[in-house]
C-alpha cells in the first residue's frame, strides 16, 4: 500500500506541473475548494507532528470538516511550484497520511487527483492495482463513508475484474463506481442497474 501511495503522489505531482495558471484556480468536485486548494489539503498533513496534530483538530474543534479547512487555509497561499514540491517532497508519506500502511495518502491523492481531472477534462487511466486497492478502502474508511452509501447494493466494474456487496446491482467503470461512493455528485449519472437510483439518493 505504501509503495502504491508512493506512485499515486508520483503521478499526481507529474500532473499538476502540467497544469496552467487559470487551471490552478479552476474548481474541482470539492465543493467551494480550487484546485489550489485540494492539493493543499493533500499534503498539509505531512509536516504535522504529534503536536502540531493535536494543535490542528483542537483549532478545527475536532470535526473533519473544520480541521481540513484549517490546513488548507495554511497551505493556500503557496505557489503551485511550492506545492508540487512539497508533493514530491513528501513522495513517501510521512505522519497522518502514513497512517494504516500508507492507506490514507493512496485514497486521498487517488480521489483527489480525480477530483481535479474531472472537471477539467483530462481522464486518466487509473493504474488497476491502486483503484481496486482504493476501492476496497473506499467501504471501510468511515470518513469517506462509502460503506453507508454502498450499503445493500452490489457493486459492479465493468472495466475490472472487480465486485462488493449484495442486494441491487450498481454497474459501470471503476473510477465512476469509487467517485460516486465517496459522494462526488454527477458521476452516479455514468453508472446503471437497479440500484443506482438508491445510491443516487445517498449522494448530498
Amino acid at each position: 500500500m505504501r509503495r502504491m501511495a508512493r506512485e499515486e503522489r508520483a503521478d499526481f505531482a507529474a500532473f499538476l506541473e502540467t497544469l496552467t495558471p487559470e487551471q490552478w484556480d479552476a474548481p474541482t468536485l470539492c465543493a467551494d475548494w480550487r484546485v489550489r486548494d485540494v492539493v493543499a489539503h493533500v499534503i498539509s498533513y505531512d509536516e504535522l507532528d504529534t503536536r502540531g496534530l493535536v494543535a490542528r483538530f483542537a483549532k478545527g474543534r475536532f470535526l473533519p470538516d473544520r480541521i481540513n479547512a484549517v490546513g488548507v487555509a495554511e497551505y493556500r497561499t503557496r505557489t503551485p511550484e511550492e506545492l508540487v514540491a512539497l508533493l514530491k517532497k513528501y513522495a513517501d508519506p510521512r505522519g497522518l497520511t502514513a497512517g494504516f500502511g500508507g492507506m490514507i495518502a493512496l485514497v486521498d491523492g487517488l480521489i483527489h487527483q480525480q477530483d481535479i481531472r474531472r472537471p477539467l477534462g483530462l481522464p486518466r487511466e487509473v493504474p488497476a492495482e491502486r483503484l481496486v486497492r482504493t476501492l476496497r478502502c473506499a467501504l471501510l474508511v468511515p470518513q469517506v463513508r462509502g460503506f453507508w452509501r454502498a450499503r445493500g447494493l452490489r457493486l459492479v466494474a465493468t472495466d475490472l475484474d472487480w465486485s462488493a456487496g449484495s442486494g441491487p446491482e450498481v454497474r459501470g467503470p471503476a473510477e465512476a463506481i469509487l467517485m460516486a461512493v465517496v459522494g462526488r455528485r454527477g458521476v452516479v449519472e455514468e453508472l446503471s442497474g437497479p440500484g443506482q437510483h438508491i445510491l443516487a439518493g445517498r449522494i448530498r
